[in-house]
């Protein structure tokens, strides 16, 4: 499957101040981005990419419908942009791959053969409990 990239034209960005690194710094610039994707009303998924989507990724959706992603790991804001747009590419290119169909094993037969020497230890060791009757 073709790697999926969100076109930054639909993302909605903004700024605000973030935590972690930067001393004095850090009080004085919007450093912190967060990413807001509208995912009902994009019209470059077709109605069953949305429906994954939105029922892998439920949990980062709001109620208006918007994918939220935020990174404010860096000291800059370019690089917390790119982070955060990387991480939400990441996010829809996991949500988009097919699940994997499992394949059934059966158990080997020296598995079933130690399952049954079990059986009949545990057997063994409870018959000795019992009473002897003379």
């Amino acid at each position: 499957m073709p790697e999926f990239k969100v076109p930054e034209n639909e993302l909605l960005i903004t700024f605000s101040r973030s935590r972690g690194k930067g001393g004095q710094y850090l009080n004085k610039t919007s450093t912190k981005v967060t990413l807001k994707w509208d995912v009902y009303n994009s019209p470059i998924l077709t109605s069953e990419q949305k429906y994954k989507i939105l029922h892998k990724l439920y949990n980062r959706i709001n109620e208006k419908g918007e994918l939220v992603i935020s990174a404010q790991a860096q000291r800059s804001q370019a690089q917390n942009r790119k982070e955060a747009i990387t991480k939400l590419n990441n996010l829809v290119n996991q949500a988009l791959q097919p699940q994997k169909k499992r394949i059934p094993t059966k158990p080997s037969k020296i598995d079933k053969e130690k399952r049954i020497r079990q059986k009949k230890k545990i057997s063994e060791k409870k018959r000795l409990r019992k009473k002897i009757e003379i």
